[in-house]
Parts: structure tokens; sequence; C-alpha cells
């Protein structure tokens, strides 16, 4: 920065020169690393940010693109985060705050299409459909119609009374011809209804040789291949004609019995209850239901505007091969009408929000995808990353296809109100995006562990789920064994007689509910009095108190294993540290403002040195620079509070900065405050975690740590004893190799010396005065050699000794 000098141009020059140094002197106010120019200078992060300044300058424009992509989509699997403990912590906060929005995103898209008057508005048609009657005194509802009859007097009462509200409670019509078909004054009912039936063959089955002549006609089961398409009756219409699947475009449907498809004999019916009944009056009279009829439905759609909701409603009838009728029912409220009510709008905002988001996770996963190759694919983290994104796209595209399916569909009705409005299968697949949407969420949530995982109580789950895995897996096989031979066994003996066991996969979900003491144990003493209690005493003894507890033991001795190895092991990094270090910064930062500015408070009160009352520029600049400041600063601060430009502050301009500044230091000392009460928190709850703690304050030890802390102190000296031993073993032998080393030069000095002496005696006395020198030495290198050993002994023993006693030393201590 240039140094400033006095103004030679006049008022408006200086003028023109302070409001030039405006923006540098907010950039000052503003920027913390701007407080110090000089450390600046020195600071290693301010050079290196400069130098990808410098870098970026000279790098094209597809390194600066390369360089941004990094900077966002940075992940712990992008980034070489192992050896680097706080870039680990800034990255997986990094993570943890942007999911935690795109959750929050997810949670409003959710909720924003839901609520419980969906189950309001499906109870109240239900009961109106389903348990409603015209016969006080029977009371013959749809849930208990039990034969052909039956649900023809159903049809031609209950069902026309539900249907068509022509009158108010009081008999009187309606007087405008727009509210008629609204049932119960709210609901309008679309279009017309439709009748459809399904049928099959006469002799699809096959009659035992023993009745052919006494029974010449014979209706299977449903099925395709027994599936009748001939007409029949009047053949006067679509109800007397069979038509295809692909004419009437509609849904198939899975019912008790079986899955019928979307063809067979339909005729819509009318508006009002006259041309309705007249069209049922005829179907009975030329009885459109027979032997051969294996299905009836029952098919409207009505739309209640309060509350902007569909429900489409189904009623089936099905006559089974035995004989009787059992009914069955579907009603489906869904919001086909997205974008009505302001909320609506809100929420499309959401899901543009979340499909941005989809985005960046896609971007996300290819770059993971790239830089770790098939390793990506080895963790469980990034398959559920995988699913989330699949399944929300698939919900994406569902979405628009809806909206633009029912413009069309609901244009067509309202221009011709005598049509049939087929919601089957935009209403299925709404579901079906609702249940995606749902799956969707509880994923997400289940994701939060990938996040939250630096904890080891956090891991404690998936460490226990993951260490009993094989347990559990051969657990597994001995139970299904078990489980389901019992199951076969139920289904044999009760199946004729229990409807809990009616069908194999019933007789599972039953015992299954049995585990969890939702049994109907009556049913069986009543299906067999002696096999039905032994049953059910034998399946709850080797299921119940064997099986279930064998499971239980497992899943507990695997929690205590792995908990006792987690307290053994450090967190993988301690949040609390990590916060406790940012605070600290931010405490310095903070204390260096508001000493800066009590330096420039002294200023303002010392630099009048003329007594004038006016505090000049070089005045200022001269205080200043003796506190440390730069020139480039002192000017910037200097034309922030001048506001006329004449290089002087008057009394008028030192109380405003004297005011300003007064604030500043007050908000600074308010935020010094609240960073050091956030800083002692994370402290004081760690201090609060665990059973104990051995020392007391906040550098406590937990008994567990110091347990652990003993442990390896002990397991350490042991090593250390053993070492020792060791060395004073080796330190004797090579003493005693020394002390053999003289004994032998002394040994030869005798025996040269014997040898000069005797240079007159005979042979023979020359060989006897050496075996006797020879036989003497080696005595004495036996006797040495015992008392080497014994030493020998004794240094290991004192070893034991002085580590014993050092032992003891520190449990004392």
């Amino acid at each position: 920065m240039a140094t400033s000098r006095p103004a030679t141009g006049g008022v408006g020059a200086s003028r023109a020169k302070s409001q030039a140094s405006v923006a540098s002197s907010q950039a000052w106010s503003n920027d913390p690393a701007m407080d110090n120019p000089e450390m600046l200078d020195q600071d290693p992060a301010f050079d290196s940010q400069t130098n990808i300044v410098a870098k970026d300058e000279k790098a094209g424009c597809w390194q600066r693109f390369r360089r941004g992509i990094h900077v966002i989509w940075r992940t712990n699997m992008t980034e070489n985060t192992k050896e680097d403990r706080e870039k680990y912590i800034k990255t997986t906060l990094r993570e943890l705050i942007i999911y935690c929005i795109f959750l929050i995103v997810l949670m409003i898209l959710t909720f924003g299409m839901t609520s419980t008057t969906m189950y309001y508005y499906t109870q109240v048609l239900s009961a109106l459909f389903l348990d409603a009657t015209d016969d006080p005194v029977n009371k013959p509802t749809f849930r208990n119609l039990g034969s052909i009859p039956d649900w023809w007097t159903y049809m031609q009462n209950a069902l026309l009374t539900g249907l068509y509200w022509n009158t108010w409670y009081n008999s009187n019509n309606f007087t405008d011809p727009r509210e008629t078909n609204f049932i119960y004054y709210e609901n309008k009912l679309l279009g017309v209804p439709r009748l459809r039936q399904l049928r099959v063959r006469n002799n699809s089955c096959n009659i035992a040789s023993n009745f052919k002549d006494t029974i010449p006609f014979c209706y299977s089961t449903y099925s395709s291949s027994a599936q009748s398409k001939d007409p029949f009756g009047y053949m006067n219409s679509t109800a007397w004609n069979y038509t295809s699947d692909d004419i009437l475009d509609g849904q198939s449907y899975s019912a008790q019995l079986a899955s019928y498809p979307s063809g067979g004999y339909y005729i819509d019916l009318g508006r009002d209850r006259d041309t309705t009944l007249a069209i049922v009056n005829e179907l009975y009279s030329g009885l459109w239901v027979d032997r051969a009829t294996r299905v009836a439905f029952v098919d409207f759609t009505v739309y209640n505007a309060n509350i902007n909701l569909f429900c489409v409603i189904k009623l089936v009838m099905e006559f089974p091969a035995t004989g009787g009728a059992l009914p069955s029912w579907e009603f489906r409220t869904v919001k086909l009408l997205r974008y009505v009510e302001p909320m609506d709008y809100f929420v499309l905002v959401c899901e543009g929000i979340f499909m941005l988001f989809i985005c960046y996770y896609i971007v996300e996963e290819a770059i993971e995808i790239k830089r770790n190759k098939l390793d990506y694919f080895k963790s469980f983290w990034n398959w559920l990353d995988i699913l989330v994104i699949v399944i929300s796209l698939v919900c994406a595209c569902f979405n628009v296809y809806r909206t633009i399916a029912v413009g069309k569909k609901l244009t067509s009705l309202l221009q011709d109100e005598n049509k049939y409005p087929d919601f089957d299968f935009l209403s299925y697949w709404q579901q079906q995006f609702n249940h995606g949407i749902a799956i969707t969420v509880f994923f997400a949530w289940v994701k939060i562990f990938k996040y939250i995982s630096f904890n080891k109580t956090m891991t404690q789950l998936s460490s226990t789920l993951g260490a009993c895995a094989k347990d559990l897996l051969g657990f597994a096989v001995m139970f299904f064994i078990i489980f389901f031979a019992f199951a076969q066994l139920g289904y044999l003996i009760f199946g004729t007689q229990v409807q809990d066991f009616r069908e194999f996969q019933q007789a599972i979900f039953t015992l299954f509910r049995i585990i969890l003491g939702d049994f109907d144990f009556n049913s069986l003493q009543t299906a067999h009095r002696v096999l039905g209690p032994l049953y059910f005493l034998l399946y709850v003894f080797f299921v119940f108190f064997v099986l279930i507890n064998m499971f239980l033991a497992i899943i507990n001795d695997t929690y205590s294993e792995v908990k006792s190895e987690l307290a053994n092991q450090p967190n993988d990094f301690e949040m609390t540290d990590y916060f406790k270090q940012r605070a600290g910064k931010v405490l310095d930062k903070l204390s260096f403002k508001r000493d800066k500015i009590v330096d420039i408070q002294k200023a303002i009160q010392s630099a009048d040195l003329n007594n004038d009352r006016q505090l000049d520029f070089e005045e200022w600049r001269a205080e200043l620079k003796q506190r440390g400041y730069a020139d480039g600063e002192i000017e910037a601060l200097f034309a922030k509070y001048d506001l006329d430009g004449d290089r002087v502050l008057d009394e008028e301009e030192q109380r405003r900065m004297q005011a300003e500044l007064e604030g500043q230091k007050s908000a600074l000392n308010d935020q010094i405050e609240e960073t050091e009460q956030q800083q002692e928190r994370p402290s004081t709850a760690r201090s609060l975690d665990g059973e104990g703690a051995i020392g007391g304050g906040g550098g406590g030890v937990s008994v567990e740590e110091f347990t652990v802390l003993a442990r390896r102190v002990d397991r350490m000296e042991h090593s250390i004893g053993s070492i020792v031993t060791k060395i004073d073993s080796v330190l004797v032998k090579l003493e005693s190799m020394e002390k053999a080393k003289l004994r032998r030069r002394e040994t030869m000095s005798k025996l040269l010396d014997s040898i000069a002496e005797c240079d007159g005696a005979s042979e023979a006395e020359k060989r006897e005065h050496m075996e006797r020198l020879v036989r003497e030495e080696l005595e004495r290198w036996e006797s040495d050699n015992a008392a080497g050993s014994g030493a020998d002994s004794v240094a290991p023993s004192s070893a034991r000794g002085t580590r014993s006693s050092a032992s003891g030393s520190r449990r004392q201590l």
C-alpha cells in the first residue's frame, strides 16, 4: 500500500482521495484478516492463498473449472483424509450439513403432499358403501354379503342410495342442477360408475367318471386358461360381449382368490338413480351373474374440492367355485391435482430444490466412482446412495407424467360427464409413487448413521450386527427349519377349519404372530381337542422358549464383546476438541480486534499534540505508527471518519468515531462471552460422559480409561523386565568370556615359563610337569564356570525383584 502524503490539491482533491479510500476502509473493517497486514505477510495460509490466485490467473478455464468442481463435491471418498484429522472433521461436517439440508427439503416435500384428512376421507366413504344398509331388520351390508342374491339386493338398494344424492335431508330437491351427484353433499361423483365381470367356460374342469351322467356342467376356479370370452345372454351390448384388456386399458387387480385382468364384460351405469336402476334390473332379469361368473367389479371415482382429494373406489365380489360370495374392496385416496393452494406451490419449489440435490449427488457419486473404481461398490452406504437416487429419479418422472395425464383426463371428462373416468391406473401408480417416496425417506434417515459414525457409541449397532452376522446366519438355518416344519404341520392339520391356517403363507404369518403374543387358542382347540393344544404347546416351547432365547443370547453376548472392545478404543476423532479449537481461534481473533479498538481509542486521546481539539492526519499517523500500524491501514481508517475530506477530524467526527468504536467494542465483548460459553459446554458435557472419573476437573480420567492404562503399563513393565534380564545375561557372558581370555593368556605364560625352567630336565620330567600344570588349570576353570553359572541365575532374580519393586511403587502412587 502506498504511504499517504499531505493533500496538495485543496479540499476537493482531499475529498476525492478520501472517497476513494472508503471502499478500502470498509474492507478493513469487515475482513478479519486485514486487521494486521504485517501478520498477513507472515501467514502461510495467506501466502498459499496468494499462490493459488496466481496459479488461477495462469491456468486455463478448464483447470479452474476442475478446481471448482473439486471444491464443491469434496467428500471423504474423494479426499485423502485418513492422515489429516482436521481435514477429516471439516469434510465430515460439511457433508453432514449439506445432507441435513437435503433431508429437511425431503421431509417438507413428503409431508406436504399427505395429511390426516386422507384417512378420514377414506373412513367416511368406506362406512357409506361397506356398512350402510337399506334393510334395518336383516342389516345386509357389503361386508357380510355371502351369496349371489345378497349381491343383487345390495346392487339394487344400498349401492344406489350411496351413489345418488338428489335431495336434501328434508326430502327437498336441489334447486341448482349443478348440486346433483354430490355424495354426502361434498364429494363429486365423476362421470358414471362401471360394472364389470369375468367368467370361466363350461367344462373347464374334469368331472369324475362316476358323476358324468348326473352332473353335466363344470365351472373351474378362475385362471387365464379357463377364462371365457364368448358372448352370452342378450348379446346386445358390452355387458354380454367380452371386451379385451387393450380396449379397456385398465389395471389388473389381485383379490383374495386370484389375480384378474382389466378386460371382461362391462357396462357403464347412469348419472341418476332411475337410469342405473333400470340397467341393473335388466342385468338381473337376464341372469348376468350365473354359475360361470367368478368375479364382479363396481368401479367409480369421487372428488372432494374442499380438500382436493380423489378417492378411487373398487367394490369386488368374488364367486368361488365352492359357491357363495367373498366380498373385498379397495379405497385409494390420492392427491392427483398437486398444485392448487399456495402451500402446494411451496412444495413445488421444494421439489425443484430436491431435484437439484439429486443432480448434486449424481455428480458426487460419479466422481467417487471415477476415483475409487470398484472399491466404491464395497461400501453399503454407496449402494444406499445409488438406491435413493434411482428411486428419486423414477418418482420425479412419474410426477411429471401424472400431472400431464390428469390434466388431459379431466379435460375430456368435463366435456362429456356420461363417460366412465378411468383413474384406476393413475391412482395405482400414485400409490406406488407415495410408497417410493416413503422408502426414500426411510433410507435417507438410515443414511445419517454414515455421518455420525465418528463416535463409538453410534457404531455399537452396526458393530454388533456385523460381529454376530455369522452366528445369526447359522441360527437362522436352525430356526427356519423348525419354523417351516411347524407351519406345514399347522396348515395340513388345521387348514380346513381354522381361518388363520387356510393357506400355507397365512400359516407362516400366524406363527409369527404367535411369537408376538397374538394368537387364537380357542380356534385350535375347537379344530382338534388333542392335536390343537399339543401343537400350540410344542411350538411355544421350541420356538419361543428355546430358539428366541438363543437369538437374544447371541445378540447380548456379541453386544457385550463389542462394548468392551469399543471401550478400549479411542474415538476416530473428538468433535468437542475440534469445536474447542475453533472457538479458541475465534476468541483470539475477537480479542485482537478488541485490542485494536482500544489502541485506536487511546490514539484519539493522545494524538492531539497541539491541543486544538482538531485531530490532524499527521498527528493521527504519527500516533498509530508508534503502535505498529501500516500506512495504508492508517489512511483507510482515517478516511472512514473524515467525512468532509479536509484531512482533519473535528470534535463531531471524533465523537462519531468514539461512539462507533465503543459500539464495536461492546459487540465484540458480547461475542467473546458467547464463544466462551459455547466453548465450556462441550467440555462440561464431556466431563459428565462416563460412569466416573479419577482426578476430577476438566482433565479427569475415567475409571475405565485408568484400568486400560494400568493394563498397558503392566504389559510394558513385563516386556521391559524380560529385556533387562536378557541384557544382564549377555553382560555376564561377556564378562566371563573376558575372564577366560585372561586365564588363557596367564596359562600360556606359565607354560612357557615352565618350559624355560625345565631346560636341563629329562623328557619324562618335563612331560610330568606339563601334565600337572594343565590339570591344575582345568580344575580352576571348572570351579570358575560353576561360580559363573550361579551368578547368571542370580541376575534374572535380581531383575525380577527390581521390576516387582517398580510395579509396587507405581501401584502405591
